[in-house]
């Protein structure tokens, strides 16, 4: 742009002011409501064809039994997503909300890049490594809570000999020994058993959907003590104090091993970046590297090399597994 055009656009901006000023023509305010009524409404009607789609999805999944493909996995892995982080989302509102997401990346980079295949194939590498640090994060809260209902078994297996419900309210008494993240859980198991009306296998079996797969061991020994009690039977609680003991040193191994290769991969990353930094400095790889279309297609499948690297070297811990969810 030129000294004259910028002298123009200048003027023009100061007349437009100084018009909006002297007739108080409300022009960017309404033009900003108008705005924000569109997407208002354009949010009404994505929520109401959310709240659609979700409807007939879970109407579906009760009479067809879905079957394991990618669609299935996407689904299983978003839905942890939003249960793990308590996002104020269904699968289907998540969904759209990543679609905008991916269609303004991409907006972005194409001004970038100025080549509209390769901006979408950065931005679904960028993408992937987005949603792979958040399985990432996810694996953490699981772990963490894993850890929470040990803690709370190695207490409550003890004291069980007096029976399952008198022992849960006598660990219950103090706020140190079962975590705030699991201890409504417990509440509400109390509660079940003794002002709602549930029997102990009801609430007991409740309090396992809401902790999951590590539960089940304690659930189903705590009915079998509580139907079936006899002398000695208490013993049967230690197992998992025990189970929970060899748990965590294998948790421990394994956290050691993930972590040496997450900061492998990330100093690697890291020298790369530097290296592709400091060579950009010179005028000729910067010229090449920025400018031409091979240079941009090998910074494409540079980025690419990264993104999947990482998701793969996640999926690789992910398949060893936590541990406990398998049982």
């Amino acid at each position: 742009m030129d000294t004259n055009s910028i002298i123009s656009l200048s003027l023009g901006i100061a007349a437009f002011i100084v018009f909006n000023a002297i007739f108080e023509v409300r022009f960017f305010e309404g033009t900003g409501r108008f705005f924000l009524g569109m997407l208002d409404t354009l949010a009404e009607h994505l929520g109401r064809y959310n709240t659609k789609r979700y409807v007939e999805r879970v109407k579906k999944e009760r009479i067809v039994k879905q079957k394991e493909n990618v669609y299935a996995k996407y689904n299983r892995l978003v839905e942890g997503l939003i249960l793990d982080f308590n996002l104020p989302l269904t699968l289907e509102s998540f969904t759209s909300l990543l679609c905008i997401a991916f269609a303004i990346v991409v907006l972005i980079v194409v001004i970038f890049m100025k080549n509209v295949t390769l901006a979408v194939v950065v931005t679904v590498a960028i993408f992937i490594g987005l949603l792979t640090y958040f399985v990432m994060q996810s694996k953490a809260i699981k772990a963490e809570k894993l850890e929470s209902i040990m803690d709370a078994e190695d207490i409550i297996c003890p004291l069980a000999r007096e029976g399952v419900l008198v022992a849960i309210k006598k660990v219950m008494e103090s706020d140190e020994y079962i975590k705030p993240s699991i201890r409504p859980y417990f509440q509400q198991f109390i509660d079940n058993c003794e002002n709602n009306g549930y029997s102990f296998k009801q609430a007991i079996l409740l309090l396992n959907r809401q902790l999951g797969p590590k539960f089940d061991n304690f659930a189903k020994k705590a009915i079998v003590f509580e139907y079936n009690e006899r002398k000695g039977m208490a013993d049967i609680f230690l197992d998992i104090v025990d189970e929970n003991a060899v748990l965590r040193e294998i948790n421990a191994r394994k956290d050691r091993i993930f972590r040496k290769m997450n900061r492998d991969f990330l100093l690697k990353t890291v020298i790369i970046v530097l290296f592709f930094l400091y060579a950009l400095s010179v005028d000729d790889f910067r010229e090449f590297m920025l400018y031409s279309t091979f240079g941009k297609m090998i910074n494409t499948v540079m980025i690419s090399i990264i993104c999947l690297s990482f998701a793969r070297t996640q999926a690789l811990q992910g398949n060893l597994g936590p541990g406990s969810d398998r049982k």
